[in-house]
């Protein structure tokens, strides 16, 4: 009994981390970002970079890549996270977790399906969201940085020095995630790929408005000219702005998310309390028809609040 407790707990809390944690993208700025991407990135044919990642992937890695419904998608959200993991990997993990969850719940008693949905749920829960934890974590340390990379870009262009070495010049001089990226765009350039398609390709891997913003400019103004250093300085201005707007939202929202969290552990911690002080008056929960109606409809009801707190606190910026 204290499983099926503690499974909905978890059930909830990571239904609230994923509804209030998750940075809002709405369809509409997605819509435009790749309208706009469209126009001034070439599609640039893949097939030889493909072929020798394929060659390096393991037969786990092709294996799990074989039972995904979108494998490239996985893929990206690994390499979001800044670590040499790869799908094999991940696959391991989650068989890992799953059996020791599935024994551990076994070991305690609690009955055989559970087990099962306990085990498959921590298989493939936890490393999910620990993916995406990590990977929003790099991220947010990208766009803190980003703005100073384009300061940095900046200088050089005023220099005299071209674009293409100022990128390199950025990725040794710039720390984090924001060398890393401008470092693999250096990279790809000198293997012969275009700026552009270098440029793309470390956006769609980051996924960020940020980012895509530099990618556009930078494209635009090779097609219609202008003073680029003084564009970038004006777009570095803009991001600053997005940025302190975004942390002035989250202080605001910060009281909300904190009711909620605390909202909905409340009813499974009191739940847990009284059925550890007094297991005979709580174990009619499970076996009366009408207690488990009444818990469903709570749960229901408390999932629409979230859903309601969740669009009170999301803003696009």
């Amino acid at each position: 009994m204290i499983a099926i407790v503690l499974l909905a707990a978890l059930l909830t809390l990571g239904g609230l981390w994923f509804v209030l944690e998750r940075r809002p993208a709405t369809k509409t700025r997605k819509r435009r970002l790749a309208a706009v991407r469209a126009r001034h990135a070439p599609d640039v044919v893949e097939t030889q970079l493909r072929r020798i990642a394929s060659q390096r992937d393991s037969k786990l890695d092709t294996t799990f890549g074989r039972l995904l419904p979108n494998p490239d998608l996985f893929r990206r959200r690994l390499e979001m996270t800044g670590r040499p993991w790869t799908l094999g990997h991940y696959a391991l993990a989650c068989a890992v977790i799953a059996i020791v969850a599935w024994v551990a719940l076994l070991a305690r008693g609690a009955p055989l399906l559970l087990t099962l949905f306990a085990g498959l749920f921590a298989g493939i829960g936890l490393p999910y969201m620990v993916v995406g934890r990590l990977g929003q974590r790099r991220i947010a340390s990208f766009v803190q940085r980003f703005p100073d990379a384009i300061e940095l870009l900046v200088r050089g262009l005023r220099s005299g020095l071209p674009i293409s070495e100022t990128l390199a010049v950025v990725g040794v001089e710039m720390p984090g995630p924001v060398g890393i990226e401008f470092r693999a765009v250096a990279d790809r350039m000198r293997i012969g790929r275009t700026m552009e398609a270098a440029l793309q390709e470390s956006a769609d891997r980051l996924a960020t408005p940020e980012f895509q913003f530099f990618v556009i400019t930078l494209a635009i103004q090779r097609e219609t000219g202008g003073n680029l250093a003084e564009t970038l300085s004006n777009l570095a201005d803009v991001l600053r702005k997005r940025m302190q707007m975004r942390l002035k939202i989250k202080a605001m929202s910060s009281e909300s998310k904190a009711s909620a969290y605390i909202i909905g552990a409340l009813p499974f911690v009191v739940f847990g309390l009284i059925y550890y002080i007094n297991p005979g008056y709580m174990g009619s929960f499970f076996s009366d028809q009408r207690l488990v109606i009444a818990a469903m409809s709570g749960g229901l009801w408390m999932s629409i609040g979230v859903f309601i707190m969740a669009k009170m606190i999301n803003f696009e910026i």
